[in-house]
């Protein structure tokens, strides 16, 4: 059973940086593709940033370029999305996801068939 759980989350003034960990078990992490998403209050979930199973390829939605960096450690089956310059509109529930599916790409949530429980991150003004 693949379990993700993330951690990191928590409440920082704008300008601050937090840096948020999903732990991977369940099956060979090294072998699979990384998500991060987030969810807004009242809005639909959206494509963050993602990571191949190597960490060579990076692609991020255009919000986040130059300010969220997203790396892994297969050694530690841990992906990571260090968030820089954090704004208020930063705030939401992030959520790291396992791609599953070939057909579709890191943008899509259909690409993921597990996803962690979320970690609440709040920016304050």
């Amino acid at each position: 059973q693949v379990q993700l759980r993330e951690s990191g989350g928590g409440l920082v003034q704008a300008g601050g940086s937090l840096r948020l960990s999903c732990t991977a078990s369940g099956r060979t992490f090294s072998n699979y593709g990384m998500g991060w998403f987030r969810q807004a209050p009242g809005k639909a979930r959206e494509f963050v940033a993602a990571i191949n199973w190597s960490g060579a390829t990076t692609i991020y939605t255009d919000s986040v370029k130059g300010r969220f960096t997203v790396s892994r450690d297969n050694a530690k089956n841990t992906v990571y999305l260090q968030m820089n310059s954090l704004k208020p509109e930063d705030t939401a529930v992030y959520y790291c996801a396992q791609r599953t599916r070939y057909d579709e790409n890191y943008y899509s949530e259909r690409t993921y068939g597990y996803w962690g429980q979320g970690t609440q991150v709040t920016v304050s003004s």
